[in-house]
């Protein structure tokens, strides 16, 4: 464990780690109480209802921060990496970090807005989130190509591709059933004409929403080798 979480190593482990905890506790904590059923709920119903509507919000709000500082240190880990430019990555790195933040940014409002209370913001968010969040990691893919072998693996590059297309591939049949579904409910039946859309969006939600955080988890090694250092100057007589 000391290992793993050597240098920066700890930002990505406590990202992953974290939003997975609130994925999961939000979800075992709606479903024993009877407010969603187990059966492939979206993840945000098991955040809709008190009380885990608190920790779903209190959970996310924190993830959202992770994930923006976690993107902010890869982006000066690539910076580094290529400071002279010469491997183009300068603009990708840059509208990587601005999609990224913006889906973060998404995360917040997901967090904030219950699904329920304003759907239609809530919904915003979640679009921002996701669409970002999958734009995000294929950029970072493309960085992570551009740096190999040198900086990265080819290994870790394949394995970050294949996640990103996983991610791709779940995020637009996800899109496109959640549109056809015509109510916001909570409980589902079999015999309900947007059954199926609703199980299918709510698997490649699901897909999508753990494609992140096994993509965070690739760059723990990154990170491993980056320390921070905080300096503080004061200015004028004492």
């Amino acid at each position: 464990m000391h290992c793993l979480l050597r240098g920066m190593g700890f930002a990505p482990f406590l990202l992953v780690t974290w939003s997975a905890a609130a994925f999961l506790i939000s979800y075992v904590v709606a479903v024993l109480a009877g407010h969603v059923d187990p059966f492939l709920p979206y993840i945000s119903d098991t955040g809709t209802t008190p009380p885990e509507s608190g920790i779903f919000g209190l959970m996310i709000n924190f993830s959202a921060f992770l994930g923006a500082a976690t993107m902010y240190i890869r982006y000066k880990i690539v910076e580094k990496q290529d400071p002279a430019g010469h491997l183009g990555t300068s603009l990708l790195n840059m509208v990587s970090l601005g999609l990224g933040l913006v889906g973060c940014f998404g995360m917040g409002i997901v967090a904030n807005f219950q699904e329920l209370a304003v759907p239609m913001v809530h919904d915003g968010g979640a679009l921002l989130a996701f669409m970002c969040g999958v734009v995000y990691t294929l950029l970072q893919t493309v960085l992570s190509y551009k740096c190999c072998p040198q900086w990265n693996s080819r290994t870790t590059c394949h394995v970050r591709m294949a996640i990103s297309a996983v991610s791709w591939a779940a995020v637009v049949p996800m899109i496109a059933c959640a549109s056809l579904i015509s109510m916001t409910k909570l409980e589902w039946s079999p015999k309900e004409k947007d059954y199926v859309y609703h199980v299918v969006s709510a698997i490649c939600e699901w897909t999508v929403a753990f494609g992140f955080i096994f993509y965070f988890l690739t760059f723990i090694r990154d990170f491993q080798n980056v320390t921070l250092r905080i300096s503080t100057e004061i200015n004028g007589d004492l």
